[in-house]
């Protein structure tokens, strides 16, 4: 019945924010979450000037505090740095309100950020917030053994990111999907740990014994120096940031997905390129070979090596016994343990699990 369902109280970036968490939480939405409970959803952060993001902070933040006394559970989606930071004022007012609280960490610089940037206060401060969860939300299996070291583990769950899965696409049988194995294409922000430049000392190698190659670049430029080596390189289409149809139309062209980060926590582009059919060639960072296993849903290569880099890509350019197999292995692995439906309803198990 309708006055049986829980009313989850939702915080995270603006769902039109670029970035990963936004993804993730339409990707919720789009597999029926809101549905499933009664949801209200607070954007807490914008794109633009600091001033700007600090009044839409306090406006969130005032929402929220009028909304409290309407929800049963608290879900608070954080990242790393300030936004961990930003998020803990909103887990303290449903603390003192003795609401039921799921923090989701999705940040993967969460341990640099613990360990390296803050003060012992802040660290204890930190501390205080995640034991101040009901339930806590990680990506993945090695995030659970580092966070139980800061709160008690058995609230941990590993709750991996997920992807809306397309079941008639062709190559999910094996069959050639006949995509051009020389268009790589990235998705994500673009800066110095995205690994953007070696990725770009990569294609131009690459470019020396292969003229058809062609890198495309979707993303936003968190690092605007980039611009101009990226614009002005006859190798590289820069398409801006790109959603929905448009997406899915360079995941069905490009025949690899390439992400060269120096770090990670659970890729979403990783998932969707390989439910769209593209080969994976990614660093062996954070989440990444929790869902790309090397050799069998994809290639991995350490991170800051433009050299192996340019290797792994030239192998799969040039083996298609063994892209066929990547392909085939890497969208089952990610329909069977990774759709958006089975994610909504393990979600609605752990609201229902609080109250």
């Amino acid at each position: 019945m309708e006055s049986e369902r829980k009313r989850v109280l939702m915080v995270g970036p603006d769902r039109g924010v670029h970035g990963g968490i936004s993804a993730i939480v339409n990707n919720y939405y789009e597999a029926g979450l809101d549905s499933k409970v009664d949801l209200k959803y607070i954007g807490t952060m914008k794109e633009g000037s600091r001033g700007k993001k600090l009044l839409i902070a306090a406006a969130a933040y005032f929402k929220f505090l009028c909304s409290l006394s309407w929800c049963d559970v608290v879900h608070v989606n954080a990242s790393s740095d300030s936004s961990i930071m930003r998020k803990s004022f909103f887990i303290r007012a449903a603390y003192r309100r003795n609401k039921k609280i799921v923090l989701h960490q999705h940040g993967g610089d969460f341990k640099n950020y613990f360990e390296n940037q803050i003060s012992d206060k802040r660290r204890e401060y930190l501390r205080s917030i995640l034991d101040m969860a009901d339930v806590m939300l990680v990506l993945t299996p090695s995030w659970k053994e580092y966070f139980s070291n800061l709160t008690d583990s058995g609230k941990i769950k590993v709750f991996p990111n997920c992807v809306a899965v397309k079941r008639d696409i062709s190559f999910a049988e094996g069959e050639d999907s006949g995509r051009d194995m020389n268009k790589l294409l990235f998705l994500g922000r673009i800066c110095k740990d995205k690994g953007i430049d070696e990725l770009l000392d990569a294609v131009t190698e690459i470019g020396r014994e292969n003229k058809d190659v062609k890198l495309y670049i979707g993303g936003i430029y968190e690092e605007e120096s980039y611009r101009k080596r990226i614009e002005g390189n006859n190798l590289v289409k820069f398409l801006g940031w790109i959603s929905g149809e448009e997406k899915e139309k360079y995941l069905g062209e490009c025949g690899i997905f390439v992400l060269p980060s120096y770090y990670e926590g659970f890729p979403v582009s990783v998932l969707e390129a390989m439910a769209g059919g593209c080969v994976v060639v990614a660093s062996e960072v954070g989440g990444i070979p929790d869902v790309v296993t090397d050799g069998e849903t994809g290639v991995l290569v350490p991170p800051k090596d433009p050299e192996m880099l340019k290797n792994a890509v030239l192998k799969v350019m040039n083996d298609k016994t063994l892209t066929d197999k990547l392909r085939v292995s890497a969208f089952k692995k990610v329909e069977e343990n990774y759709s958006s439906s089975a994610s909504v309803e393990r979600l609605v198990n752990i609201y229902n699990s609080l109250i």
